[in-house]
């Protein structure tokens, strides 16, 4: 799932349907923060196909054309009657360094919706997005760690937006901030589950009440707390773990076509239905949670589905991604391309190469849609 959107192209709208920065944590004094909101703790460096185009981070370039003759001089003459030119009035332009990033305020950083790729290497993660037919960028992004001076304890997040990135902007602003401030010293499984909902609940309420909102998005979150993962998700993104190897889901997508989530829409008068082999709500959206979808809110609930376990050395890395990745990419294949990258001595890893190769691949296999990897090596966090 995963500026105008080419609606009728859409995995999760069907033709009839309208159409990373992040806050500083309230919890940590001074955290690393990056949001795909696009959001980072620094600007995101683009790469231009060539050194003459105009990025964030580098100078703009100016090229005056030789104006015609009739234009741009006075009517007086000077010395010999030779026309003297009028000089244009003197234009200030914000300059940057070539090559250095213009500065951005700590905590605030997000991918741009006209970027068509987007990477980023932080502390204790990596993530790569490229941007599928659409031609705006409606994935995003983030990414909290050194919670409370603590690099053991970090919080990280994936969005894919639909109807536009606005919902996705909006969740990668905010919703991570809003679980942190939910948590304040959980005792028990029970009562961070509890923090995690309340978090994803408040955001879908502050979304829901901007101006002129649109669209929507699923969102998948991990909270590396005290030795604990703990991963939640509303929407078909996904959370993947390498078990020593072995691929385990730690999310279960929402879609309407599980028996569940059909149930529960059916019982509260809506309807499921099929357009184009894909089944969809009141035959629009094809997920059934996530943040925002104000026209379809009785069905589209921002409830999310928890599950905690404790890490430990077996525990070798977790794949955050969008469904861009996970529709032509089996759980399994990723752990088995990423592993190479992601285990052994420090000098070894290479977790951003293994996010661009699973985004690849998706793309060899004809993915259209927006692609969006983090990659989260554990023994980070142990």
């Amino acid at each position: 799932m995963s500026c105008s959107v080419a609606v009728c192209n859409s995995p999760v709208f069907s033709p009839s349907s309208s159409l990373f920065y992040n806050k500083a944590s309230s919890i940590s004094p001074a955290p690393e923060s990056v949001t795909l909101s696009h959001s980072h703790l620094n600007t995101p460096v683009f790469s231009s196909p060539s050194p003459s185009a105009a990025s964030p981070a580098s100078p703009f370039c100016l090229r005056l054309l030789n104006p015609p003759a009739k234009l741009g001089f006075r009517s007086d003459s000077g010395p010999g009657g030779v026309l003297k030119r009028k000089r244009p009035t003197r234009l200030d332009l914000p300059m940057a360094p070539l090559g250095i990033a213009a500065p951005m305020p700590v905590n605030a950083e997000t991918p741009r919706e006209e970027s068509s790729e987007v990477e980023r290497e932080g502390d204790g993660y990596s993530v790569y997005c490229k941007r599928g037919r659409r031609e705006a960028m409606e994935d995003r992004f983030s990414a909290i760690t050194n919670l409370q001076g603590d690099p053991k304890q970090a919080i990280f997040g994936v969005y894919d937006g639909h109807g536009g990135p606005r919902a996705a902007e909006f969740a990668a602003k905010n919703l991570c901030d809003n679980i942190l401030r939910e948590i304040v010293s959980p005792e028990n499984d029970s009562r961070v589950e509890e923090a995690v909902k309340r978090g994803y609940l408040a955001t879908d309420s502050e979304f829901l009440k901007e101006k002129d909102v649109k669209g929507g998005s699923c969102c998948v979150t991990a909270l590396i707390n005290d030795g604990n993962l703990v991963v939640s998700n509303a929407g078909d993104c996904r959370a993947v773990l390498s078990v020593g190897g072995f691929a385990e889901a730690l999310t279960s997508d929402h879609r309407p076509s599980r028996d569940d989530e059909r149930s529960r829409i059916e019982s509260s008068g809506g309807y499921v239905d099929t357009f184009h082999s894909v089944w969809r709500i009141q035959g629009s959206l094809a997920v059934s949670r996530g943040i925002g979808d104000a026209h379809l809110k009785q069905w589209v609930i921002s409830e999310p589905e928890t599950k905690i376990l404790r890490i430990s050395p077996q525990h070798e890395f977790l794949i955050l991604a969008s469904d861009g990745l996970w529709d032509k990419v089996s759980n399994q294949e990723a752990v088995d391309i990423a592993r190479p990258y992601c285990i052994g001595t420090d000098q070894k890893w290479k977790p951003l190469l293994a996010c661009k190769k699973l985004v690849d691949l998706s793309v060899s296999r004809g993915s259209l849609d927006d692609i969006s990897v983090m990659l989260i090596p554990l023994c980070r966090f142990i």
